[in-house]
């Protein structure tokens, strides 16, 4: 594994999920308590040196009709009523001023929002990921990146999913083939 070396200038980090409604289910193989505190280290430390932070959140409209609903065997739906509080961002994370919250309608956080082209403007090319879940909202907004020309560093424990093996398959298959894997600390230390 090389050495992290980052471009402030041109990096952000982007937070996915991590709100009310999401930090309530369980994770693994780590806490949603770990997976919070670890980003909020990871935020801190970016707007300690000025970077952009992304928090990315889920939720339908309010009328509910813009959610997918594909035929499938084993399909994830919005059937169920959500407190009002549900996508608001873990008060852990914020926001801070000068972050930008974007409100996403499906798993990934670039379909149908305006996350690609606010990165362009600030003239970031590198993104630092993390969020819940590893295997569906993090894997498809990274999938997205890629096919857009971002780099990525995964936060791997500042990422997690519904089960360990989840989690692990996405990160060895999935993420190692399109950016670099990392700990909390080694992102933060690169930043010093």
């Amino acid at each position: 594994m090389t050495q992290l070396a980052i471009e402030k200038p041109a990096t952000a980090l982007v937070v996915i999920d991590l709100q009310k409604g999401v930090v309530g289910m369980p994770t693994e193989p780590y806490s949603t308590k770990t997976i919070v505190a670890n980003a909020a280290q990871l935020a801190d430390t970016f707007r300690k040196n000025s970077m952009s932070v992304f928090l990315v959140r889920v939720t339908p409209s309010a009328d509910g009709k813009d959610g997918l609903k594909p035929i499938a065997d084993n399909a994830l739906q919005w059937n169920q009523p959500r407190p009002a509080d549900w996508a608001d961002i873990v008060p852990e994370l914020g926001p801070a001023p000068g972050d930008l919250v974007i409100t996403k309608r499906q798993w990934g956080a670039f379909y149908g929002t305006e996350l690609d082209l606010q990165l362009r403007r600030r003239g970031i090319h590198t993104i630092v990921l993390c969020g819940i879940s590893t295997n569906i909202g993090v894997e498809s907004t990274a999938r997205f990146a890629y096919e857009y020309g971002h780099q990525q560093i995964f936060a791997e424990d500042a990422t997690a999913a519904r089960s360990k093996e989840e989690h692990e398959h996405t990160m060895r298959v999935v993420f190692a083939r399109i950016g670099r894997i990392r700990k909390t600390e080694d992102i933060i230390r690169a930043l010093a």
